[in-house]
């Protein structure tokens, strides 16, 4: 196991530089002038000539980007060309906010969803198997920012009991979290209901029933657990997709976080504090699939992560 994962986070290089590579040159091919962007619009002639040679953008693309590849190495990931302050400060000040909300998300999600296709795929075809996959479908559909807004009249302005947006108070997480959380409970649920409906198909599991099991015993013992490894490989997926998907539910309820300080940046044209912002999130991309594949082999033994496959 341990030499999987080294194996797996040396393979993690060539995928951030790649990653490094792909958002250097987008933002770049943004149009407009990006020295005038960070300036200002009434700054003197003199002083955006002094931004363009402060951020290299008088030099070429592959000297900015040996450059920034030279200080990331040492683990410099520059300085916000608005603030001038270190863009990992800029970072760690916001992404604890959204790892924050992403893991609020997905433990609505994880609790409401697994429970939901669970109940779903013992009661097949039932009123509440109906209509919770019909609310999955809903949940899947309906646009984050509309959902957000719908919350923010109903819970905010015409019952009150929860503020519309900021941060500060566990109440401020709940309506961002069940916005950002509800597309992935129904997808969850979907997944769970098919996973167990296979599982609940098999041979051993009639085995188990007719050797006079409780239902229960069979469901979460011998059904549940061979259902999960679908359930986990969405659960990693969508975790590591609400941590840099969180830029509506963000900007929808001024939640200081890193998506919105992304969106910020690049209306604003602050290259090194979008390089650094996507960098992280493909960091934490990646551990989050490491963590996926090593609950795999938890989760069935069968799994060998050595030179040799266990059958």
């Amino acid at each position: 196991m341990y030499g999987y994962v080294i194996r797996r986070l040396l393979l993690a290089i060539p995928v951030l530089i790649g990653v490094s590579i792909l958002v250097f040159a987008i933002i770049r091919f943004i149009p407009g002038d990006p020295a005038r962007a960070i300036a200002g619009v009434h700054a003197s002639p003199q002083y955006v000539e002094q931004v363009r040679r402060e951020m290299l953008l008088d030099e070429g693309l592959h000297v900015q980007y040996f450059v920034y590849m030279s200080n990331l190495v040492q683990g410099d990931l520059g300085r916000s060309a608005l603030t001038r302050r270190p863009v990992t400060v800029e970072l760690m000040e916001r992404f604890p906010n959204t790892l924050i909300l992403s893991a609020a998300a997905m433990v609505i999600a994880i609790t409401f969803g697994m429970s939901a296709g669970i109940v779903s795929a013992t009661k097949r075809y039932s009123l509440f198997d109906n209509f919770s996959m019909l609310a999955a479908l809903v949940g899947v559909a309906a646009p984050v920012f509309w959902l957000g807004i719908m919350f923010q009249l109903l819970f905010s302005v015409r019952l009150g009991w929860l503020p519309s947006g900021g941060i500060g108070t566990w109440q401020h997480v709940v309506l961002p979290a069940l916005t950002l959380g509800l597309a992935t409970t129904a997808l969850i649920a979907r997944i769970t209901r098919s996973s167990m409906l296979d599982v609940l198909r098999q041979d051993y599991i009639t085995t188990a029933r007719s050797k006079g099991l409780v239902e229960r015993v069979v469901i979460y013992k011998h059904s549940l657990k061979n259902a999960l490894i679908p359930v986990v490989t969405v659960m990693g997926l969508q975790f590591g997709t609400l941590l840099g998907g969180a830029v509506l539910t963000e900007t929808v309820f001024s939640w200081p976080g890193i998506g919105r300080l992304m969106v910020d940046s690049i209306l604003n044209r602050d290259y090194p504090v979008v390089q650094g912002a996507v960098l992280l999130l493909a960091v934490f991309f990646v551990l989050i699939n490491l963590v996926v594949d090593v609950i795999y082999a938890y989760l069935d033994p069968r799994i060998s992560y050595g030179t040799k496959e266990v059958d």
